[in-house]
């Protein structure tokens, strides 16, 4: 584990210039994200901003047929205030903000949706599904209990659904390089890199099959700051999903990368040990603030680091032969 940085990060959330804790086995990306910390501070910074904050889970129940099914689902529609109340009477910080639902024959999935304050949410958003679980089945007894989760939600898988309605923080990201940066820093152009995003991450993901995902590898970055600041790592499934923008403006860079599901709290389980702790404190993450905004400052944090390698990388593989040098130098002179 190394801190990285600083990063200056720029938006409502924070204006600082942060160094992040990354833990990781492949030690090229403390100076790969480095370089792109670099950068930050070099130009006017990564502007970060949050599109959505939202945690999910789905309960399944099913109906003796798809007309009940279909009543129920239009009937808890229009009684989510009363829904509301049951999630409230689970939970101190968290708040239902929505459902959806999808019917398959009799199968009747509801996706609960919250706000968890500074909790990743898992636990929150599960006890409040047994609770909501229970309140339909007794107002609607012809309903049979078959999952506290149905996989609509989802958790730790790749999806289409998370992208779409949104499960953890939608961060943004996005940053102006001049072209005189990205030779100085980068060794390449900002066309270099709008040409490899386009033919790489765009092209090569959709016929590779990828997922609501077009990015180069921003699953490093994530585990590495989720292993540092206690998440739980197997987000990074649904957490690595996201796309990768890069343009020629004029000659400058336009860089930016998007992640609609970053996961993270800065309470609950994994936070006490005391590594976690030190980083969260380092990061600013423990301060006295409204419920949700230290995790909000984090996710942030999350989606500055992963542009930093983001675009560190993509430089690399515009110039022939430099990925596998720094390769061999960084990870072999270490044994």
């Amino acid at each position: 584990m190394r801190a990285v940085g600083p990063i200056r990060i720029t938006g409502a959330i924070l204006q600082e210039e942060v160094r992040v804790p990354m833990a990781t086995f492949e030690s090229p990306l403390w100076p790969s994200t480095g370089r792109g910390a670099k950068v930050s501070m070099a130009c006017a910074g990564i502007a970060v901003a949050i599109a959505r904050d939202v945690m999910a889970r789905s309960i399944l129940l099913e109906a003796p047929s798809a007309a009940i099914a279909i009543a129920t689902a239009h009937a808890l529609d229009a009684r989510q205030e009363e829904l509301a109340a049951v999630v409230a009477a689970t939970t101190r910080y968290g708040r239902l903000t929505g459902l959806n639902w999808q019917i398959v024959g009799g199968l009747l999935f509801v996706r609960i949706e919250m706000q968890t304050g500074d909790a990743s949410g898992h636990n929150m958003v599960t006890a409040a599904a047994d609770a909501v679980m229970t309140w339909i089945m007794e107002a609607y007894p012809e309903l049979q209990h078959v999952s506290v989760s149905g996989n609509y939600c989802t958790d730790k898988k790749a999806s289409a659904v998370n992208g779409i309605l949104g499960r953890g923080k939608h961060v943004i990201a996005e940053m102006l390089v001049p072209a005189a940066l990205c030779t100085k820093l980068l060794h390449t152009t900002p066309a270099a890199i709008a040409n490899l995003n386009t033919k790489k991450n765009l092209i090569g993901t959709s016929l590779a099959g990828g997922i609501r995902s077009a990015n180069a590898h921003f699953a490093n970055m994530l585990l590495a700051v989720y292993l540092a600041t206690g998440q739980d790592a197997a987000n990074i499934v649904e957490g690595s999903q996201g796309y990768t923008t890069a343009e020629d403006r004029d000659g400058e860079l336009y860089f930016a990368v998007t992640l609609p599901n970053v996961i993270v709290g800065t309470v609950g389980n994994g936070k006490g040990l005391d590594f976690v702790q030190e980083n969260l404190q380092q990061l600013g993450c423990l301060e006295a603030r409204e419920p949700g905004a230290n995790a909000q400052r984090l996710a942030a944090i999350v989606g500055a680091t992963v542009l930093c390698g983001e675009l560190s990388l993509l430089a690399a593989q515009t110039v022939p032969g430099e990925l596998m040098r720094a390769h061999h130098r960084l990870e072999r002179s270490n044994g």
